[in-house]
């Protein structure tokens, strides 16, 4: 049976060139970064190496860079820690409907601890409202945190324009990139934030491994308390191996990227035709330009997203209905019900996300795939029944 990986937003394979720089740090160079001899010197000057070769990824100075577990703690990092430290202007955090839970879920400590938060509306293609998000700007208003694009619906948000909104404000502008650092060219100078979270796991690096990348000058408290690992501002024994790995995928993307964008755009657009000429009742979703390259989101009416899953796992292909994080969960997602798809509709998310070793055979494969199941699952669904009744008169 054909195996087709199309499930990349929840994790990308680790490139072989990212394996190769990763076993030296696990077989032989084993030393603590923090120990003051050879061992922990080799360990050390790698994880330099490293925070230089993601820095240069992002277009930000490598001191700038705090090595994290990944995107989750790199959000949680950045919410708590800025809030805590720039509590004294003010209590008052702004934020999106779309963000990720380990931005909403952050936010929700936040006002536990008495800050206050506004969350900003989203259209129907998912961008954040401008207009909105002016108006939920207060003068005890210290962070505002939006996304850089979604994972679920591939939307990339206007940061640049965000940026010029909150200029001269003295408010700290972050961004969760996770979804599209080492997948499009991603300069932190060019886009005006002050913090913005990633994971290598999002670009062919391992999982376990992230950043926080904060402007130099800009004051964050540190989430974990303990030793003086990343400059103090993370303490915790550095994953020495996984770090290196993070470094090596932050290089290769940052060469891979311009004929990575343009390979996954195509196989993603010949993914969204077919599904849409060939099967009735399929919603895309996102912005239909404005999007990440290898993200392919429906919504698939009738039919609930669990039962797709399944019944394409049986045929070899990874796929994934809402986010990573939710797919398991029974319930409509935050997004698309954001972007005011009816909670009916939202449950009949399905998700594609492509990588650079998919081919146009495997996504002419997921398309004829794609067509019996979707009759079958019709032929079991009342609401498909209900809707073919109304529109035969009844009969």
């Amino acid at each position: 049976m054909r195996k087709v990986y199309l499930d990349n937003i929840a994790a990308t394979p680790l490139h072989p060139e990212v394996l190769e720089a990763m076993l030296p740090y696990l077989r032989d160079t084993y030393g603590n970064p923090q120990s003051i001899h050879g061992w922990g010197d080799a360990a050390r000057e790698a994880i330099e190496g490293a925070r230089a070769k993601l820095a240069d990824l992002i277009g930000g100075q490598a001191e700038e860079i705090i090595f994290t577990s990944g995107g989750t703690e790199s959000n949680n990092f950045a919410i708590k820690g800025l809030a805590q430290a720039y509590q004294a202007r003010g209590k008052h955090i702004v934020i999106s409907a779309i963000e990720h839970f380990s931005v909403l879920h952050s936010a929700r400590t936040l006002e536990k601890w008495g800050f206050a938060v506004t969350s900003v509306p989203v259209d129907g293609y998912g961008l954040v409202k401008l207009d909105e998000l002016t108006k939920s700007i207060r003068e005890d208003t210290i962070i505002v945190s939006i996304m850089h694009a979604n994972a679920e619906v591939g939307t990339i948000q206007n940061i640049e324009e965000i940026a010029k909104l909150l200029k001269g404000r003295g408010i700290v502008f972050h961004t969760d990139a996770v979804a599209s650092v080492g997948n499009i060219p991603v300069d932190v100078k060019d886009i005006g934030v002050d913090a913005l979270s990633l994971a290598a796991n999002q670009f062919y690096g391992p999982k376990g491994a992230g950043a926080l990348w904060v402007r130099k000058g800009v004051r964050i408290i540190p989430l974990l308390d303990g030793g003086v690992q990343e400059g103090g501002r993370r303490a915790g024994t550095e994953d020495v191996p996984a770090i290196v790995g993070m470094g090596k995928a932050a290089e290769l993307a940052q060469m891979d990227m311009p004929y990575r964008t343009g390979y996954l755009s195509g196989l993603r657009q010949r993914l969204i035709e077919g599904m849409t000429s060939r099967i009735g009742h399929v919603l895309p979703t996102g912005h239909p330009d404005n999007r990440l390259p290898g993200n392919a989101s429906f919504c698939i009416e009738f039919i609930e997203g669990e039962a797709m899953l399944m019944l394409l796992s049986s045929r070899g292909i990874a796929a994934s209905s809402g986010s990573a994080c939710t797919s398991r969960a029974l319930k409509a997602s935050h997004v698309l019900t954001a972007m005011r798809i009816p909670p009916e509709i939202a449950q009949s998310s399905l998700l594609f996300t492509l990588m650079r070793d998919n081919t146009e055979e495997d996504i002419e494969y997921v398309l004829e795939t794609m067509m019996p199941i979707v009759d079958r699952l019709r032929q079991m669904s009342p609401l498909y029944a209900k809707f073919l009744k109304k529109h035969s008169g009844g009969r």
